[in-house]
């Protein structure tokens, strides 16, 4: 193969990808923590494995609230404060349910809820 043919080769390999915008990374990662919330929240007998999908929620929560509480942040000031709303719901909530007195399954809504908007038009199920 010749230099030209590896590098048209290489141009086409590099074109015909996907491209991962910062919202796609976003998606995916709400979409696999929030399997793995319902993963947990379906085997009641596996409760470290409850912990540890909730602990993986907390993250992320705790990692989009600091990113909405950067000055610099490009979203709108009002879907800023909802999403941190949302992050301190969710601190707050996963806290009654590793104490046993709430169920998982607002935590899942809430993070398919900002899957569906996160999506722009794909299917969230």
């Amino acid at each position: 193969m010749t230099a030209h043919q590896m590098a048209k080769t290489a141009y086409a390999n590099a074109r015909n990808g996907a491209v991962r915008t910062p919202r796609t990374t976003e998606y995916e990662l709400f979409s696999r923590v929030t399997s793995q919330l319902k993963v947990a929240a379906e085997d009641k007998a596996n409760f470290p494995a409850l912990a540890a999908a909730l602990h993986a929620n907390r993250r992320l929560w705790t990692t989009l609230a600091a990113d909405v509480a950067e000055p610099g942040n490009q979203l709108p000031e009002q879907l800023r404060a909802q999403l941190f709303y949302l992050a301190q719901f969710t601190q707050h909530h996963t806290s009654q349910v590793l104490s046993g007195a709430e169920s998982p399954e607002p935590l899942i809504e809430v993070n398919t809820a900002v899957m569906r908007g996160l999506s722009a038009g794909r299917t969230v199920s």
